[in-house]
């Protein structure tokens, strides 16, 4: 018997921090708003804008200052994290009246397996109508959702139109809708990977889908397979299981990390050392603190001209000592970035993934310092013990002393995002 399509929906709250700002702000109708984080700070991207700030071709992750040049008129608006959580769950609860299979992709985003509910709702456009209505009903906002038999392509339907749209890309129609567009339009495919694909001649999603797969491979790595697969409409990759009940802090913890836009571009390594100890030191903190330790680490950098990269390396035993983390961090910078060619760096992140209960049995190494690992395991607890009583800038590396970005505390001010698309 033939095997019946998978019925998969990606819905996406248009212009969803925006959007919630204008509900909370009615004296702001009619005017063009961007979230964007705080300029003195130098946290100063635009985050979210709205239809009108969009006309005025306003950017996300652009500088205040561009966006203000292109639309004086623009209202700027400081993110409220709670608030844009507390929406997201509310359309969570509404996505759970049609299926339990429901994986998040940010606060704003969600893939709904909607398979087993079309005997009771109807077609998988019928269902993402409904959804559609309620969202604007019960919330008072506008979604895009796209419809199809995978994962992929719901996502391309839900970026395909906007606002307040719904787009269906099945088997017959997706060389059509799909195919012709820019392969920089497929998910995954970057700044970087989209000019080495265009160097070779591949321009379109329908370029891409059709080039041998070996050859993708040959150029791209293991990533060339993947977005063939992507390209063709051959992912087969699950949507999770969702329980409403079940809280936040609850949840699976796939990885732990940390970013930051800093005050000042980094100029030199030194700078790049003092920030990514300062990033380590809280993810290491909060590592410990759910009970992990971690096999691989990772770091993300983006310059001054937005252009970015993530590197991620396995360690030699799981950890959550402080020292390993930042030693690795810094070694991943070191190997990937070259302040005489490149740019100033605008933000740094890092990122403890791979991970496993603390507890988990580890085999020792006959050749290495176990009992140093373990005094410095028992050091790292003493001092965020110190921390937990006194704040975190209680106990300080010296490395961070006498400079103005000394004051930060990324443990503190952190915003822990949801598991994206690749779950290892």
């Amino acid at each position: 018997m033939e095997r019946k399509d998978r019925v998969i929906l990606h819905s996406d709250c248009n212009s969803f921090y925006a959007s919630v700002e204008e509900l909370h702000h009615p004296e702001l109708a009619g005017l063009p708003i961007a979230v964007a984080g705080d300029p003195e700070n130098r946290h100063g991207i635009i985050l979210a804008k709205n239809q009108l700030a969009k006309r005025h071709k306003v950017k996300t992750a652009e500088a205040i200052w561009e966006a203000k040049q292109k639309c004086p008129d623009l209202v700027i608006v400081p993110p409220n994290y709670p608030l844009y959580s507390r929406f997201s769950k509310m359309a969570r609860e509404i996505y759970y009246d049609y299926t339990d299979q429901i994986e998040t992709f940010g606060l704003d985003e969600a893939w709904l397996c909607v398979t087993g509910s079309t005997h009771l709702f109807g077609s998988g456009e019928k269902i993402a109508k409904a959804i559609s209505q309620r969202i604007k009903d019960e919330l008072g906002i506008t979604v895009s959702i796209g419809v199809s038999w995978n994962k992929i392509f719901a996502k391309f339907g839900s970026d395909y139109k906007k606002p307040d749209a719904i787009t269906v890309i099945d088997k017959d129609n997706y060389k059509d809708i799909i195919w012709p567009q820019d392969v920089s339009e497929l998910l995954y495919v970057g700044h970087a990977t989209a000019r080495k694909l265009k160097r070779r001649g591949i321009f379109t999603i329908g370029q891409l889908a059709t080039t041998p797969v070996d050859i993708l491979r040959s150029w791209l790595g293991k990533m060339g397979e993947v977005l063939w697969v992507f390209a063709n409409g051959h992912d087969q990759s699950e949507v999770k299981l969702f329980d409403p009940n079940e809280n936040d802090n609850d949840r699976v913890i796939k990885s732990i990390g940390n970013s930051i836009t800093t005050p000042r571009d980094l100029v030199c390594e030194n700078e790049v050392k003092l920030v990514l100890y300062m990033l380590t030191e809280s993810v290491a903190m909060r590592t410990r603190e759910a009970g992990f330790k971690c096999k691989t680490f990772a770091i993300s950098v983006r310059d001054k001209h937005l252009q970015s990269f993530t590197r991620q390396m396995k360690l030699e035993k799981p950890t959550d000592i402080t020292r390993e983390m930042a030693e690795s961090a810094l070694k991943l910078f070191h190997n990937n970035y070259n302040f005489d060619e490149q740019s100033a760096i605008r933000s740094i992140g890092v990122r403890a993934c791979d991970l496993s209960p603390a507890a988990t049995p580890v085999q020792l190494d006959l050749f290495g310092n176990e009992e140093k690992r373990i005094r410095q395991e028992h050091l790292d607890q003493t001092i965020d013990g110190l921390r937990g009583r006194f704040g975190n800038n209680i106990v300080r590396r010296a490395i961070t002393l006498g400079d103005t970005m000394s004051s930060l505390d990324p443990k503190r001010d952190n915003i822990i995002h949801p598991v994206g698309f690749f779950h290892d």
